[in-house]
């Protein structure tokens, strides 16, 4: 049996702990959460299931001092000043951890010194910490690599994720700046807080694992106007209100571009589907449909837990993993 404690309790953090609780062979010891309207309630209720008697807490000592843990599913922040010292604190405490943000899906690119440092702690703990997700973590990089090892030569690799994002959780369609005047949404942009995050990782990753030479990285973002009324159970958008995002990113060898990223979400989205092609001998063309991003990176998150348990102590990749269903 394998012990996890769930470390945030929001919309996806309440969702893994389900999936956790719906496992053979994963028992839910506890959940975190510094939200005071959390803290002190039933966890079986504050994640949809019957009363269980775990009540929810502001620390993990309070869990740790009387509970015994193998792993933390980590569902916080997406960048590493918010969410760094958390982790440290996991590994420092004996638990293997696996975490949703985004910035530790391939840490090296942006934030060498950071990973080092959580690298260094984990393997003092003997303990193995990734990130994942559905993406970054899967569809725009850990999957496009592996596809090529149906590749005798890969001269590019093109992704495009496109979201019907109506069908996402609310913290998404605010995210992608839902209702917001388009001169709103390009200042949250500059500050760095809004948007899609993981493209730098996910081109780091490709370039990294194949072998090539990052010489270049450019990246946009713009934003979908509505042209008529657009109505959520989150949000009401008027035309000429920001309903969405297209965002690019880049990556070039010396030679040219090498790997290009699309992401498109959208509140009431004409397509929603992932296609990944790979240029070269064979040329490659993946469709996929139904990869529900909430959905899926709960999923993942969990079926991550086996794997981070038996793997090597540090801080490991998707591409490091077998990441598989639940096995047991």
């Amino acid at each position: 049996m394998i012990r996890v404690i769930q470390f945030g309790l929001g919309p996806i953090g309440c969702a893994t702990a389900r999936l956790v609780h719906e496992r053979e062979g994963l028992e839910l010891v506890g959940g975190v959460d510094i939200d005071p309207s959390k803290v002190g309630q039933d966890l079986g209720e504050l994640i949809g299931i019957a009363t269980n008697g775990i009540r929810a807490v502001s620390t993990l000592d309070q869990i740790l001092d009387h509970e015994a843990a193998d792993v933390a599913i980590h569902t916080t922040s997406s960048y590493f000043p918010q969410f760094g010292d958390q982790v440290k604190a996991l590994l420092q405490a004996g638990l293997n951890v696996v975490s949703t943000s985004e910035e530790l899906s391939f840490p090296w690119s942006d934030n060498a010194d950071d990973a080092s440092a959580l690298d260094k702690v984990a393997r003092e703990a003997g303990c193995t910490i990734t990130g994942t997700g559905v993406n970054p973590g899967f569809l725009m990089d850990a999957l496009p690599l592996f596809l090529t090892a149906l590749s005798q030569t890969v001269e590019h690799i093109s992704i495009r994720r496109v979201i019907d994002a109506s069908k996402r959780r609310g913290p998404f369609q605010a995210k992608i700046g839902s209702a917001m005047t388009p001169e709103t949404f390009m200042q949250k942009m500059e500050e760095g807080r809004m948007g899609h995050v993981g493209l730098p990782e996910s081109i780091a990753m490709i370039f990294d694992t194949l072998g090539r030479t990052l010489a270049r990285y450019e990246s946009s973002v713009e934003p979908i106007i509505a042209e008529s009324l657009t109505q959520t159970d989150h949000f009401t958008v008027k035309p000429g209100m920001v309903k969405g995002l297209h965002q690019t990113a880049s990556g070039y060898a010396e030679d040219g571009e090498f790997v290009s990223l699309t992401f498109i979400a959208s509140l009431d989205a004409d397509e929603d589907g992932d296609t990944i092609t790979i240029k070269g001998r064979p040329n490659l063309e993946v469709n996929l449909k139904g990869t529900n991003g909430d959905l899926a990176t709960v999923a993942i998150a969990v079926n991550a837990i086996q794997r981070v348990v038996e793997a090597p102590a540090g801080l490991m990749t998707m591409r490091d993993l077998p990441i598989v269903t639940w096995s047991r």
